[in-house]
């Protein structure tokens, strides 16, 4: 690949595959479940540069849009790491992530870097705009002015925002809940330039938390696709205990704590 772009992040086709397969797993094994809103937008069609602009609630939230990022399987997925943590841990280097630092040189790395990942169609970009952990519930949204430049230098695409959250419901372990907001198209930004753009995608990512909150403050099951299912149960002695009293009285252990995962078990 001679012709490669040398701003184009690294990344191994099989290497992310199995990073996919092991995001999948290790939510399993920490989260009861990972759910997706189905109030979520609908995502345009495939072939569309795409940029998934997310809130930064927690460290997850790699692991989260790692295992969003399977749902778009015919995009080529990349994503900027702070430049500290991206030197740490090199073995990102091969996933299609990038490191950058808050510096107008890293801004400038990280336009270049986009306008290479934008080049030809198939490219998404995942961004945790906010720069900084921040509580879902905090407001204004105020995100960092490179995703608006990204945005401005655009000719075509859309701008999705993503709102994740990781409240606890019934169970020891808490849910990862996931909701897509309203694609802001390109077509409907001409000539905006990239404090614009910036205000535009806030105010979306905006409303796509507060609908994500308000879905939380449910614990609704029934309003989300399962993704990833967890473990249930308080874990440890206890359950052990539960298991070896049922074993004993020859009577059926139901370790979960909430209705949906008892009806579960009482169906398979």
């Amino acid at each position: 690949m001679a012709d490669r772009d040398p701003a184009l992040p690294r990344q191994t086709p099989w290497l992310y595959r199995w990073f996919l397969r092991y995001s999948r797993k290790y939510a399993a094994k920490h989260f009861h479940a990972v759910r997706l809103s189905r109030a979520s937008a609908a995502i345009p069609a495939e072939g569309t540069s795409l940029v998934f602009v997310v809130n930064h609630p927690a460290w997850w939230d790699v692991i989260t849009c790692m295992i969003l990022s399977g749902r778009f399987p015919t995009y080529r997925h990349f994503a900027p790491m702070e430049v500290a943590m991206f030197e740490k841990y090199r073995f990102f280097a091969r996933l299609g992530f990038f490191g950058i630092d808050p510096t107008a040189r890293g801004a400038a790395i990280f336009l270049r870097t986009a306008k290479a990942i934008f080049t030809e169609p198939g490219g998404a970009l995942w961004v945790t705009a906010q720069g900084r952990f921040c509580d879902p519930r905090e407001r204004p949204v105020e995100l960092r002015p490179g995703v608006g430049g990204v945005a401005a230098r655009l000719a075509a695409g859309h701008i999705v925002p993503v709102a994740v959250e990781y409240p606890f419901w019934d169970e020891r372990t808490p849910e990862c809940l996931v909701r897509f907001g309203r694609p802001l198209s390109i077509a409907d930004g001409p000539g905006w330039d990239a404090r614009r753009w910036t205000t535009a995608i806030e105010e979306g990512l905006t409303e796509t938390m507060d609908g994500l909150a308000a879905e939380a403050i449910r614990r609704d099951p029934a309003a989300f696709e399962t993704l990833v299912k967890g473990r249930v149960g308080v874990g440890g002695v206890y359950d052990r205990w539960r298991q070896l009293r049922g074993w004993f009285t020859g009577r059926r252990v139901d370790l979960a704590h909430s209705s949906e995962d008892t009806a579960e078990a009482a169906g398979r």
